[in-house]
């Protein structure tokens, strides 16, 4: 059965091979990145400069993304050894910094290996299996694609609270 299973394997392997073989190379994105958005509670896109974005549960420094710098779209990296990832998005705004107002977004996934090419080697994909957020300024949470693969697609919103 063994036999079976690893001839299997190689002739699918195979097939990828010929398919995936170009001149051009590897894509430039080799690695499957989710990508959120930012909207405000109309729908409309945003930019965010004031906000500090950190992985939770990280033995090593987690800040991915600090304040000042100007963000509508951002890669949030899923954990390749864990089926959860987990996101604190503390505001450094005036009268919000306190971490009170911190919002949390924790995403349960999947993860596949894929065979891209011989160029490009394999990968991971994910499938994003649920998702929970806290309610402080984020307002809600849209997963637009529950398919991460290295395509450069938005397949979260994140929409926050612009409203009174």
């Amino acid at each position: 059965m063994n036999k079976i299973l690893i001839a299997i394997i190689a002739a699918a392997a195979a097939s990828l091979l010929c398919q995936g073989c170009n001149t051009s190379g590897c894509t430039d994105n080799q690695n499957s990145l989710p990508l959120a958005g930012f909207y405000s509670s109309t729908g409309e896109g945003i930019t965010i400069s004031d906000i500090d974005i950190s992985g939770v549960g990280q033995a090593t420094d987690s800040l991915l993304y600090a304040s000042g710098t100007s963000l509508h779209l951002v890669y949030l990296p899923f954990r390749s050894k864990y089926n959860t990832t987990s996101y604190v998005f503390h505001y450094t705004q005036s009268g919000i910094d306190s971490p009170e107002y911190n919002d949390t977004i924790s995403f349960a996934y999947t993860s596949e290996p894929y065979f891209a090419s011989e160029e490009c080697g394999a990968m991971l994909t994910y499938t994003i299996t649920g998702m929970t957020h806290t309610r402080h300024l984020i307002q809600s949470v849209e997963i637009v694609d529950s398919l991460i693969t290295n395509t450069d697609i938005e397949r979260i919103k994140i929409y926050f609270r612009t409203e009174q």
